[in-house]
């Protein structure tokens, strides 16, 4: 069992996915290779913008109002955008002791399950996020704080990074169903 970011977590092959000619795959992996460097540019940034703020507000009494905001934006971004390039590589955390006492094939079976059941979820959550990004922009919502930005941002983020995700998960689930069809 793992806990920390070694070697063995950050150098997992990407799982790979059949598809017709492979062109979907290979666009969501260069998608997701994208999404991963803005991610970490956004994070980056987003710390900078909270040392910004503590060195401004408590040493040089500079009143930030837009700092928590923008952070929770990249922040927000971030995580929801480089989910399926996390899941790609099947990163996400999981319990390991139920996969120990397994057998093979039945391990193989229970991460289906577990693969149609998060598709279903992610599914789900992805339209309710388009509803929230559509009622967003057409009925121009923005937040409350003085700095007000348009809530469709963040809500862009969480819909495009969903519909991302749940398309990784979509071509995790065909993987199986293709392989046995070509009786791999």
């Amino acid at each position: 069992m793992v806990h920390g970011l070694g070697e063995i977590e950050t150098e997992a092959p990407p799982v790979s996915i059949p598809d017709a000619g492979g062109v979907l795959s290979r666009a969501l992996a260069l998608i997701n290779r994208v999404v991963v460097v803005a991610a970490s540019i956004a994070l980056v940034v987003a710390s900078g913008v909270l040392t910004y703020s503590v060195i401004g507000r408590y040493f040089l009494h500079i009143p930030t109002e837009w700092q928590d905001e923008l952070s929770v934006f990249l922040i927000v971004g971030a995580v929801f955008m480089s989910g399926a390039a996390v899941q790609a590589r099947r990163g996400h955390i999981g319990i390991e002791a139920i996969a120990a006492v397994l057998s093979p094939r039945v391990n193989r079976i229970r991460q289906y399950c577990v693969d149609i059941a998060t598709l279903m979820f992610c599914t789900f959550f992805a339209w309710k996020s388009w509803i929230l990004l559509e009622e967003a922009i057409t009925e121009g919502f923005h937040s409350g704080s003085s700095w007000g930005p348009p809530l469709w941002i963040p809500y862009s983020l969480m819909t495009t990074g969903m519909v991302l995700l749940s398309l990784q998960l979509l071509l995790q689930v065909i993987a199986p169903l293709q392989k046995r069809r070509a009786g791999i």
